[in-house]
């Protein structure tokens, strides 16, 4: 049992041995190149046109008169009279 066993494995890693392996194919990426010069200015654009003015709103109406207020009381005949404080003398 021990000679078969060794016999299968000999065989087994003769036929793995003998496979042929295909090689591995790598594609290069492609590279860019280096850059190119910078292209001229372009032309500016023309100026757009001024839009139109609006026209004027209309005048608001006047308002209407307040009501006129009340009469105050009559004086009770004695008069109070308030006079000014005097000047300070001048230097």
């Amino acid at each position: 049992m021990n000679k078969s066993m060794l016999a299968v494995i000999l065989l087994a890693a003769f036929t793995l041995a003998a496979c042929d392996r295909p090689a591995v194919v790598t594609v290069p990426s492609a590279v860019p190149g280096p850059a190119g010069a910078t292209g001229a200015t372009g032309a500016t654009g023309n100026t757009g046109s001024t839009g139109s003015t609006g026209s004027t709103g209309s005048t608001g109406s006047t308002g209407s008169t307040g009501s006129t207020g009340a009469t105050g009381n009559s004086g009770t005949g004695t008069t109070i009279i308030v006079t000014p404080p005097a000047s300070a003398a001048s230097n």
